[in-house]
């Protein structure tokens, strides 16, 4: 039996069932809809279809991070059976729930003295973070130990390839990232940004895409040039789609037809 846990925030964006039959412990993040409440508990507060058609139809929507008291009551439980914690954070780039996790495991520490609590910063989001925790899950039950596992991810974690592209520029208008200008001409041309994580955590705009194939196409040759030993590589890969389940079926038997191995797939709302 492990004497530690693993213990990660929701952005990974696995479904409850994976996270579960992985045995990946969860602190979920927060949005409002409208003025109301909701965790980002995997689809259970509100059905993905009912978010994301509230979403398209107008609706307003926050998010915000998880508080140093939600940290402390979360790993308590943990750390009071025994356990010690490896907690690979959200990145630091895009929420300050990083700093979160650091003071609260500074308050354990102290309450805890005889237990080990680690934190990373993944500086990746949503699958890409998703699947750096299931490689850990994969170290875990092969008997690797913690501290294994905590220098493996600080030495690795920028070797994970984060890419993204989106053919709808009216959530970058609202969220201030694109002027409203600049979306109404970019989406008269069909333009689809092609966007990744940087090394300091950031999701950083690549390229701009006419058209949603080609935007596909383009994070396909992207794949094939970062991946290790290129159409050889034989890992996993990792998708995550926002209520496109048949479109990333489809690019998922191309991705497959493009390596030599198809890797395990995964697709989250």
């Amino acid at each position: 039996m492990n004497d530690y846990v693993l213990t990660c925030c929701s952005t990974a964006d696995l479904s409850k069932e994976y996270f579960s039959s992985r045995d990946i412990k969860v602190i979920f993040f927060h949005f409002e809809l409208d003025g109301k409440d909701y965790l980002d508990d995997c689809g259970e507060s509100i059905p993905p279809e009912v978010l994301f058609d509230s979403m398209k139809n107008g609706a307003d929507k926050k998010t915000s991070q998880v508080s140093v008291g939600e940290y402390i009551e979360f790993w308590t439980e943990f750390l009071d059976d025994g356990k010690d914690i490896l907690h690979i954070s959200f990145s630091s780039g895009l929420s300050g729930t990083y700093n979160s996790a650091l003071v609260a495991k500074n308050f354990l520490s102290d309450k805890y003295p005889d237990r080990k609590i680690l934190v990373v910063d993944s500086l990746g989001a949503s699958s890409g973070y998703g699947l750096i925790m299931d490689t850990l899950a994969d170290m875990r039950d092969d008997g690797k130990g913690i501290d294994e596992l905590h220098d493996w991810v600080e030495e690795n974690k920028l070797r994970m390839h984060h890419w993204f592209y989106s053919t709808d520029l009216s959530f970058y208008i609202r969220g201030g990232r694109v002027s409203k200008t600049a979306g109404v001409f970019g989406q008269l041309l069909s333009i689809c940004p092609l966007l990744n994580m940087d090394y300091q955590g950031h999701l950083i705009p690549r390229e701009k895409v006419r058209g949603k194939t080609k935007v596909m196409l383009r994070t396909l040759d992207m794949m094939e040039q970062h991946a290790t030993g290129g159409r050889s590589y034989s890992g996993k890969c990792f998708m995550c789609h926002s209520m496109r389940m048949e479109e990333a079926t489809y690019w998922i038997a191309k991705i497959k037809r493009l390596f030599k191995r198809g890797g395990s797939k995964k697709a989250a709302s």
